[in-house]
């Protein structure tokens, strides 16, 4: 089984190819190809490639499916006792990809 651990977005998520995988957003359109360039690991044929801190030479060919957002998170903030109350909404942006290839 080929998998491969790649760092998006300050986060680290572990790919295998035919994947969709939800990310921070990404500056592309829906249609292009995307190459994640910063590989921890790589499994191939069972033999692992752990880097230091990256795998020299990987990276994973995935493609834009869409951009999105998540749902809305409700932050409400509340002094008691002093009539003092803040309520704001956060939608985070989003990228779903599809992964295509993983290269080590």
């Amino acid at each position: 089984m080929d998998y491969a651990v790649v760092r998006t977005g300050g986060k680290q998520y572990r790919v295998s190819p035919g994947d969709l995988l939800r990310v921070e957003a990404l500056p592309a359109e829906p249609g292009a190809t995307v190459d994640l360039d910063e590989v921890l690991l790589t499994s191939a044929q069972g033999t692992v490639r752990i880097g230091t801190p990256l795998v020299a030479g990987a990276k994973v060919t995935a493609r834009v499916v869409e951009q999105g957002r998540e749902k809305k998170i409700l932050v409400f903030k509340m002094k008691r006792r002093k009539n003092q109350r803040r309520k704001r909404g956060h939608r985070q942006r989003t990228t779903t990809l599809r992964v295509l290839d993983i290269q080590s």
